[in-house]
């Protein structure tokens, strides 16, 4: 059914949480700014999550993501840190902790051949060129679009523009994206006019009007997409 998949990597290949908690902590020790407790790694990754939310719907920049971001969570914690530095250091040690969900890894192996692979993410170039090589991820994708290389971010219609003109001569209605976002990959994929498959581990519910072509829980289910079940 599909020549082409388009992966998301955060959340969807990759456990960001893992890489998220293991960097904050990272970043405390090495700023010499104590520990970074569970309850507190909890409370920014509801902030992060709200910023990038925010850029997907268009209200924000990625450059007012990576700073307000910590803004707000070094003030609500009474954190004194340079937010410029601490961004820096964090989007390195984002690529240093590496956990597959479902076999991601053994997954995509399986696939080469069989479809072309490409990475879409609107991660940071640092963290992510980073976590693709430590992951070997970089080695198994046919092509790699990050959204800070293209110019562009997830859900526009630019950076799916940017990724056919570089991989050309594939038929839109033979690509899927594969993510967990609604509001970055499947609605990006709708403004793509490409199949959607929704990985939603938690069952939670798709908003009314976003809908994706296929919904799944473990990503070892896009074998059955594939073979058209």
């Amino acid at each position: 059914m599909f020549d082409v998949i388009l992966w998301d990597v955060d959340g969807t290949l990759l456990d960001f949480l893992a890489a998220e908690k293991a960097a904050i902590r990272a970043c405390f020790t090495e700023m010499g700014l104590g520990e970074c407790t569970d309850e507190q790694i909890a409370r920014y990754s509801i902030i992060n999550k709200k910023y990038w939310k925010r850029m997907e719907d268009g209200e924000i920049s990625k450059a007012e993501v990576l700073s307000g971001r910590f803004e707000e969570f070094f003030a609500g914690e009474g954190v004194e840190a340079n937010v410029d530095d601490f961004n820096v250091l964090y989007q390195t040690r984002l690529g240093d902790t590496v956990v597959f969900f479902d076999g991601a890894d053994s997954l995509l192996c399986e696939f080469r051949g069989r479809v072309k692979q490409y990475a879409v993410t609107n991660g940071t170039q640092r963290a992510q060129r980073r976590k693709l090589a430590n992951s070997g991820l970089d080695r198994i994708f046919d092509g790699i679009f990050i959204s800070d290389e293209i110019g562009h971010e997830k859900p526009s219609r630019e950076f799916f523009d940017r990724v056919f003109e570089t991989i050309g001569g594939v038929s839109k209605n033979r690509v899927l994206i594969v993510g967990d976002s609604i509001s970055s990959d499947i609605r990006g994929g709708k403004n793509a006019g490409i199949r959607t498959c929704w990985y939603n581990p938690s069952g939670a519910q798709a908003p009314e009007g976003m809908r994706p072509d296929y919904e799944i829980k473990n990503l070892g289910e896009v074998r059955y997409i594939l073979d058209g079940q």
